[in-house]
């Protein structure tokens, strides 16, 4: 579901990648803290995003901060899987949105190997995407990287806490480690596949069942399988009571989410930099959780959500 590998670049260039429709923006929003002096005013902008809940929560946080600095707005966010989003940012049909660095690193530039300290990693991906018409601005704390987690009762039957001992755990009482997983996570090099040869895991695939990334919360929750991969800052761990295994050979690249802005946009509305970056330094996996949950558990609409958050961080104002 999230930051698709494999999705054919012929099936984005026949959609032409994604963008085939979209809304303007109509909140009723002015200058926070953010914003002043309306230095977007004249600019029209495409936000986009990927399609699931923390995406389109950012890509409509990126548009309401975009509005409040005076800017027509088209919101063009909900893309389905990563190539799309990001061949619109790169091709210039859509201004801006956010991506994550390990995405980027390894999907997008081709790196097998990711690099462990998360500025380093930003860093790189900043300066491998310039020759892309792609810049980076800076990144926020909000890591939606991978994990495995269990419920309290299998975490009290088993006692595992990090993934080595899930590694242990599955060579000493193999039937015990079941995984739900995303068909995704269970191809990708920085997946399953990685994760199992980092950690000397050997899972048959009688034991790892791939479904839908709700369906794998809420069976993990009631213990269809032990472990469920789940991601860092989803709202649901929180509120189903899950237990995240510590991945303590630091295997998963850091996701840490930050604004792609295509460079001719930037250079045209350079004040671009000075509205995103007070909202992506506020950002982070405690926050990404909370506003994650507000849409996955309570059901709210995470437009609104995005307008509440800014509006309480004082970011934006209503009317």
């Amino acid at each position: 579901m999230r930051r698709l590998l494999y999705l054919a670049t012929a099936l984005v260039l026949a959609s032409g990648c994604g963008l085939t429709s979209g809304s303007p923006m109509v909140d009723d929003v002015r200058p926070g803290s953010i914003g002043q002096g309306e230095p977007l005013k004249g600019a029209d902008l495409t936000v986009t995003s990927k399609e699931f809940t923390e995406q389109l929560i950012l890509g409509a946080i990126m548009g309401i901060a975009f509005e409040a600095a005076g800017a027509e707005v088209l919101d063009r966010t909900g893309i389905q899987g990563s190539v799309g989003s990001r061949e619109a940012v790169k091709s210039g049909e859509a201004d801006a949105g956010y991506e994550y660095t390990g995405t980027a690193w390894i999907t997008y530039l081709g790196n097998s190997k990711p690099i462990t300290d998360p500025r380093q990693q930003w860093e790189a991906v900043r300066e491998a995407d310039r020759g892309n018409g792609v810049t980076w601005l800076e990144p926020s704390a909000l890591n939606n990287t991978y994990a495995l987690a269990m419920n309290q009762a299998n975490a009290k039957k088993y006692g595992t806490r990090t993934l080595s001992e899930v590694a242990a755990l599955s060579k000493s009482d193999p039937p015990a480690v079941t995984l739900c997983v995303e068909g995704e996570f269970a191809n990708r090099a920085d997946g399953l596949p990685g994760m199992e040869k980092a950690y000397g895991m050997d899972i048959p695939p009688s034991r790892v069942t791939q479904m839908d990334t709700g369906i794998i919360y809420t069976q993990t929750a009631k213990g269809g399988c032990t472990y469920g991969e789940v991601f860092t800052t989803d709202g649901r761990i929180k509120s189903m009571n899950l237990v995240v295994m510590e991945d303590d050979k630091k295997f998963f690249p850091n996701y840490n989410a930050a604004p792609v802005i295509n460079t001719k946009t930037l250079e045209k509305w350079p004040a671009i930099a000075g509205i995103l970056d007070p909202i992506t330094k506020k950002l982070n996996n405690t926050v990404a959780q909370t506003l994650n949950a507000k849409v996955d558990v309570d059901g709210e609409d995470p437009h609104q959500v995005a307008l509440d958050w800014l509006v309480q961080e004082g970011f934006v104002r209503e009317g």
